[in-house]
């Protein structure tokens, strides 16, 4: 079954990337300068592009701001926990993933990949149910970053947790009731985030899988925050501190 991905980086992000694109549309009224890109790159790839009523594309991408720019696309191909292992062993790195259980909002998942993309993260893992998947609305949100950001969805994350704590990964979960501040805590190790649910944080017995659990600092009168942001706040502390103990580059 084919899907639909629509904006232009999004479109772009999956041709440079290699995914099977059978066909992309853009709108007669679109802007060449900014749909230029796209019609080089597909043209490369062997990709039909159709000129079409923007009309035609708001059916398509129902929903979706899709920027004058829609393609149909082979369904995402999600990766095995394995892979993203081997991947963080290719790079020589120290395992870094993101465990999401059950966020269900697409604008998140999406802004989750895309910092997830920045900040090196190995993949991502998700849970098949009450759990959203990869849709257009999040390759749109994660501006391409979608095609470049391993994802695992998996029946059981409490039995993923106990697979990668045996191969060696340590497992921090984020809760706003933790004792440990996550500027105090060593997260320079090989490691696994949970970010729990928009609404209801992590479940009780992924809280108790967990090695450790941390929270971000808060000041004001709110006491929680978005969970793409915790998440991209969280990712960039690992960063932080991977990158100060790096040796200097002479």
């Amino acid at each position: 079954m084919e899907e639909y991905i629509a904006g232009k980086h999004s479109v772009l992000e999956a041709l440079r990337s290699g995914r099977t694109i059978n066909k992309i549309w853009i709108a007669d009224n679109a802007q060449k300068q900014l749909t230029q890109p796209i019609t080089q790159e597909a043209k490369q790839h062997g990709v039909v592009v159709q000129f079409v009523d923007k009309r035609k594309l708001d059916q398509m991408a129902e929903g979706v701001q899709h920027q004058g720019v829609v393609a149909q696309v082979a369904p995402y191909d999600y990766v095995e926990v394995e892979d993203i292992l081997a991947r963080a062993r290719d790079k020589q790195q120290e395992p870094f993933i993101l465990i999401l259980d059950e966020i269900e909002d697409p604008h998140n998942l999406g802004s989750i990949l895309r910092t997830a993309d920045c900040t090196g993260v190995h993949g991502v893992i998700i849970p098949k149910r009450r759990s959203v998947g990869i849709t257009a609305t999040v390759s749109k949100t994660s501006a391409g970053a979608v095609e470049y950001v391993p994802v695992a969805r998996v029946t059981n994350i409490a039995q993923t947790i106990e697979s990668l704590k045996e191969q060696g990964v340590w497992v921090g979960g984020t809760d706003v009731e933790a004792k440990q501040d996550v500027y105090k805590t060593n997260l320079n190790i090989p490691i696994a985030l949970v970010i729990g649910n928009e609404n209801k944080g992590m479940g009780r017995l992924i809280k108790e899988k967990c090695d450790f659990l941390i929270k971000l600092p808060m000041f004001g009168h709110i006491n929680s925050l978005n969970a793409s942001v915790a998440a991209s706040v969280l990712m960039y502390e690992v960063v932080r501190q991977r990158s100060a103990a790096a040796p200097a580059v002479k």
